[in-house]
């Protein structure tokens, strides 16, 4: 069987999708970012060719696999046809093994072409893991809660600056609120696969702007070479004015539902004590939002203020939350330290 090594696998023709023929479940789990589910196997099928495989013997488990698979193969040609009408496909499973030559032979007796991942998904995982590090260079954007920091962030990736945006794929804002308004969040796998997927189209010497996280970001966590090298490089903080950024964050939070706003007060009420979560719930009750922001706000400007304590720190000044002004202002810093390179113009979010 022709293979392709991961290179040459995920830069192959962009008229041939790629196929993941793994169990549904193992999908789910985490997949090449684009990747289609196309089982060969249910989960069920799957299990039960492996019990027989451990039980019995591999013959008797490549039988079952064909009973289970013969009945089928129409249907999965005429899938094909749907998914790739050009009649080529990228295939994989997880090694490269039994399931990927299967469909291999399947779609080729079809008349499709097949480019097929040589150790298949465990190649592309190692790949991965092995992005997290490399050395890179960062520029790093923290700011307290509120100061505007993934709007920013944003802008600079408008003005052709290179971005790293881990909120963005990890589908969640970091705090207690994090979730609120976005989809359920990936699985760590997936999130470690879209990250890697990422950080290979950035240049490793180029700095690129990222976002200060803490290693936690909702339910998935920051792979723990990436955040040493977050932890250590340069850092920018945003000093917006308090009242500034209570309103808005009032009014971002105010369009959500009261019911969720009053679960995520609930989830930090033993940091924020049992009279402010009181009085912060009583406030969304009453539709008053900059009070409720106001008194998580206590919480939130404590822990992050202390978290800064034992780290260097370039502080940019600014009187508003206007994330074109202030992706200005934090360029204009980071040359001025020698953050950035001279080849990195200053954009104006145009």
């Amino acid at each position: 069987m022709p293979r392709l090594p991961l290179p040459d696998f995920l830069q192959g023709p962009t008229q041939a999708p790629i196929l993941d023929v793994r169990a549904p479940v193992e999908y789910a789990q985490g997949h090449i970012p684009g990747a289609i589910s196309f089982p060969l196997f249910s989960d069920e099928e799957r299990a039960r060719i492996g019990t027989t495989y451990k039980q019995m013997s591999q013959e008797k488990a490549v039988l079952l696999g064909l009973d289970f698979f013969g009945p089928r193969m129409s249907q999965m040609v005429k899938q094909a046809q749907k998914l790739a009408p050009h009649k080529q496909v990228r295939v994989h499973c997880w090694r490269g093994g039994m399931r990927s030559g299967a469909v291999l032979w399947l779609l080729e007796l079809a008349g499709f072409q097949v480019h097929l991942l040589n150790k298949g998904y465990k190649d592309y995982r190692h790949w991965a893991l092995a992005q997290f590090a490399q050395p890179r260079s960062l520029v790093v954007l923290g700011g307290l809660t509120g100061s505007g920091k993934t709007d920013v962030l944003q802008a600079l990736a408008a003005a052709q600056q290179p971005v790293l945006d881990l909120e963005h794929l990890a589908t969640h804002k970091g705090s207690a609120f994090g979730s609120i308004g976005l989809p359920a969040q990936p699985t760590q796998e997936q999130f470690e696969n879209n990250l890697a997927a990422v950080l290979a189209t950035l240049h490793a010497e180029v700095p690129t702007w990222v976002e200060d996280e803490s290693r936690t970001i909702g339910s998935v966590h920051v792979p723990p070479p990436l955040f040493a090298q977050l932890h250590t490089a340069p850092l920018l903080t945003l000093e917006i004015p308090r009242q500034v950024r209570v309103r808005k964050l009032a009014e971002e939070y105010g369009r959500h539902d009261p019911a969720a706003l009053a679960a995520s007060v609930l989830k930090i009420r033993k940091r924020l004590g049992g009279l402010a979560t009181k009085e912060a719930l009583a406030a969304i009750g009453e539709d008053d939002m900059e009070k409720m922001v106001s008194l998580v706000l206590d919480y939130y400007d404590r822990t992050y203020s202390h978290g800064l304590s034992e780290r260097p720190v370039v502080r940019v000044v600014s009187d508003t939350a206007d994330p074109l002004i202030n992706a200005e202002l934090v360029q204009r810093a980071a040359l001025k330290a020698n953050f950035l390179t001279f080849s990195q113009p200053i954009g104006h979010g145009s």
